[in-house]
């Protein structure tokens, strides 16, 4: 047997043992049979590294694995509170919605998962967004993939690219699915309203289709070229505003606004979430830095209002990088911030 040949038989074995769909499996061993008539051919190394990048994609998707869902509403109530500050009406929201998937399984509807309308977090900057859409998805115990929207004018940037085309990969979707080794994963996607006026017309009419559940159960990457059952991956979207999205896009969401956050609460979550977080990330020893309560409206409005909490974040994680230098450099063990000191350590 020569090299061409037995490469050609490594395939066929991968794709024997492979899980995936037996129709597909068809079509693709025709595919090899094919290609073994080209082995003295020109054209043989071309096709050859066409379907060997092919079988390579369709054999790591997750064609039939799912992660068990967690749908125990004290976990998720716990993991929300440990994530997120307030925002009780969105918790109270999502717990609904656990709820409905968690009797639609004891009837034995595990498969068949409330899914419509899909929740759509719209907000400012920093509100939060993202970060709740990762706390669903460890509440139910489900892997995260998140697709960023912003700048997007291409559908095939979702959908793939036919394999006649040179370099030709699959779309973002499927390579959340291959990233996660998981069909039913919780999938974002972020800032919907950020893409180009240019392809916006074309990636919302994608957006349907996605979102739809009468449709995505046969969701059809181009490069994939065979359908692929989407309707157990939970999609969640996030936008800064609706005004972007189209009619029935919008149609097959239900908007959830994120408030801005008040002074008080910015400090409640500066000082139980953000500050204890960041001293961990710094390598900085628990007890050796300390801000005194009256020092955090210095520190949640250094420049002035902000409606999320980046802002806060970057300046005491700016405080806490300023008193791991001092650290190092030897000028003390522990420190203590107080309204006396406080601008020796704010970030200008």
């Amino acid at each position: 047997m020569d090299a061409a040949s037995a490469e050609i038989s490594s395939l066929e074995q991968k794709v024997k043992t492979a899980n995936i769909p037996d129709k597909l499996r068809e079509i693709v061993e025709v595919r090899l049979e094919q290609l073994t008539k080209l082995t003295n051919s020109p054209t043989f190394l071309p096709e050859f590294d066409t379907i060997s990048r092919y079988i390579d994609w369709i054999t790591t998707l997750p064609w039939n694995m799912r992660t068990q869902d967690n749908l125990d509403l004290e976990n998720a109530k716990k993991i929300l509170d440990k994530n997120h500050y307030g925002l009780a009406d969105i918790k109270i929201r999502i717990l609904e919605y656990i709820s409905v998937m968690k009797l639609k399984q004891e009837k034995g509807e595990g498969q068949d998962i409330y899914r419509a309308p899909i929740l759509c977090f719209v907000g400012l900057v920093g509100t939060g967004k993202t970060t709740i859409a990762f706390s669903i998805a460890e509440a139910l115990g489900r892997k995260f993939a998140r697709i960023p929207f912003g700048g997007m004018g291409d559908p095939l940037d979702l959908r793939g690219q036919s394999r006649m085309h040179p370099e030709a990969e699959p779309g973002k979707i499927i390579k959340s699915l291959k990233t996660t080794q998981s069909k039913n994963s919780v999938i974002l996607l972020d800032e919907i309203d950020r893409v180009t006026d240019m392809g916006r017309a074309s990636i919302m009419g994608v957006l349907v289709e996605l979102l739809d559940p009468e449709q995505n159960h046969e969701f059809i990457d181009h490069y994939i070229d065979y359908p692929f059952y989407l309707s157990e991956a939970l999609f969640i979207a996030t936008a800064n505003n609706t005004t972007n999205i189209s009619t029935a896009v919008l149609d097959r969401l239900e908007p959830i606004a994120m408030p801005s956050y008040s002074d008080t609460e910015k400090i409640a979550i500066g000082s139980r979430y953000v500050f204890p977080r960041a001293q961990v990330q710094a390598g900085i020893p628990q007890g050796a830095l300390t801000i005194d309560e009256d020092v955090w409206p210095f520190i949640v409005r250094p420049l002035g209002y902000d409606a999320g909490i980046r802002t806060l974040e970057r300046t005491i994680e700016g405080i806490v990088r300023k008193v791991a230098m001092m650290m190092v450099e030897g000028k003390g063990k522990s420190f203590r911030i107080t309204q006396a000191n406080v601008k020796e350590f704010l970030p200008q």
